[in-house]
């Protein structure tokens, strides 16, 4: 599901009937021909058909805030990023990373296993940022102006799903113009070349490493030559890694000044996660418990931490509570070590024990959003709703579109029968997913619901109003 995928598929190829139309230049605002707000809701699409209907999407609420924290600190690197960006997580075992129309950034589960530094993810994610921010999918789907929105987003959704459906893949480039995908292809490098050199500098800017980025173009390139098959059409697969490439990363490190950067505890911790959560769960105690008994670890805070998950897998929990009470030793703080040592309270049947743990974790971390998930959620498991309530009432208001609150706030409203309410939440929940005829149906069940007041039933009745007249105007769109 890389950036070429979504470029061959956004970009909307001609058919075989249809005559090439030249691409605009590179850095050509006038070939532009697509407004932002017309890309952010191709993105939106596309990512919710990952997020929703992708077995792979990693719904791992600790790793995409670690990844969400990892792309913000480059962006403010960005002079004048103003775009909203969301960044996630797919399992797969390549090392890869893709860009979506619209500032939707996702990484491949291998590339943050294969990685040995943070600031050689911090380098791939830079990379994906430039797609994005230099509005390559943008003049692609300006090249190709006689496509239409829907079709856009549909084909693009189909050669995403490639990654799990090479047939669905194969399918869609089959039906391509072959001088048109080779036109493409062209251009793409282009893009490449050009994301290289912008992401350079953003890692440079945020004080990252920057050796780390030819030394991971040149780890992807023996990855893809050990994996080259044939199985996919050379022109599906992405981020061509050329030696050009290669060699003008190097040149960049080369001139930059060194710059040494440590890795954070969560990028650690994330990484012994994936190995911990991947294979048969028994395996995993007995990787881990020779890895820490041995020593064999770059970090002993993030194996011991690995060995605590792979014990709650293989459910053994009282040799969990041994091993967490060892990692606790290390001294190691992070909010990953706090839900880990709540879910071991959970498993012993401590939920009181583990709602503890995690008010006073968020008491030294305010505002970290795992924490608050876990928080509300441990907080219905024990029948506080009112103070799940209480919880969730900061975060939503400064995170409106946040789908996890969203669904803890109805599912809180309904814990304490409070029907209109729920039904309203439920209804931002289905907005959130882009259903909007299900959010629809939500806001009429809360105005039968009988238990509103004046205010709330004025507030469900205007909501509605809007929400029929945005379905309206997406019906004819989707006609256009």
């Amino acid at each position: 599901m890389p950036f070429l995928f979504v470029a061959l598929a956004a970009g909307a190829l001609p058919s075989s009937h249809a005559p090439a139309q030249p691409l605009p230049e590179l850095g050509d605002a006038a070939g532009v021909a697509i407004a932002p707000q017309v890309e952010r809701r191709i993105g939106e699409s596309i990512a919710r058909e990952i997020r929703y209907r992708d077995p792979a999407y990693v719904d791992d609420a600790e790793i995409t805030d670690y990844l969400d924290n990892l792309g913000r600190r480059l962006l403010a690197a960005v002079p004048g990023a103003r775009q909203d960006f969301e960044f996630f997580a797919v399992r797969n075992s390549s090392i890869n990373a893709f860009a979506l129309p619209g500032g939707f950034v996702g990484v491949h589960t291998g590339l943050l296993v294969a990685a040995e530094s943070e600031s050689e993810v911090a380098s791939v994610l830079a990379h994906e940022i430039a797609h994005v921010t230099q509005r390559h999918i943008a003049r692609l789907i300006g090249a190709q102006q006689q496509m239409q929105l829907p079709s856009m987003v549909a084909l693009a959704a189909a050669i995403l799903l490639g990654g799990s459906r090479p047939d669905l893949a194969a399918g869609a480039a089959a039906a391509v113009q072959g001088g048109a995908v080779q036109a493409q292809l062209s251009y793409t490098r282009d893009f490449e070349r050009e994301a290289d050199r912008v992401g350079f500098q953003t890692l440079a800017a945020a004080r990252f490493d920057v050796r780390a980025m030819p030394a991971f173009f040149e780890k992807m390139q023996r990855t893809t030559r050990l994996s080259d098959d044939g199985a996919v059409p050379s022109y599906l697969r992405s981020h061509p890694m050329t030696a050009e490439r290669i060699a003008d990363a190097q040149n960049r490190a080369a001139d930059a000044p060194y710059r040494q950067h440590l890795d954070s505890l969560d990028f650690q911790l994330v990484r012994a996660k994936l190995r911990a959560e991947s294979g048969e769960a028994r395996d995993a105690v007995a990787a881990l418990s020779a890895a820490v008994r041995e020593r064999r670890y770059a970090n002993e805070a993030a194996a011991r931490y690995g060995l605590v998950v792979a014990r709650l897998r293989a459910q053994q929990v009282r040799e969990a509570q041994a091993d967490l009470a060892a990692l606790r030793a290390t001294g190691a703080a992070s909010p990953m070590i706090e839900t880990l040592a709540a879910r071991v309270q959970l498993a012993a049947g401590d939920g009181v024990g583990a709602s503890a743990i995690l008010q006073q974790a968020l008491q030294r971390f305010p505002g970290r959003l795992p924490l608050v998930y876990a928080y509300a959620e441990g907080l219905l498991q024990v029948g506080g709703g009112q103070d799940a309530l209480a919880a969730l009432e900061q975060p939503l208001r400064q995170h409106p579109d946040d789908v996890r609150l969203r669904a803890l706030q109805a599912r809180t409203y309904a814990a304490l029968g409070k029907r209109l309410l729920q039904h309203q939440a439920q209804a931002e929940l289905y907005v959130l997913r882009g259903s909007m005829p299900a959010a629809i149906e939500q806001l009429r069940l809360a105005q039968a619901a009988g238990d509103g007041n004046f205010y709330e039933l004025s507030a469900v009745e205007a909501r509605l109003k809007e929400l029929r007249a945005r379905h309206a105007q997406e019906q004819r769109d989707a006609k256009r």
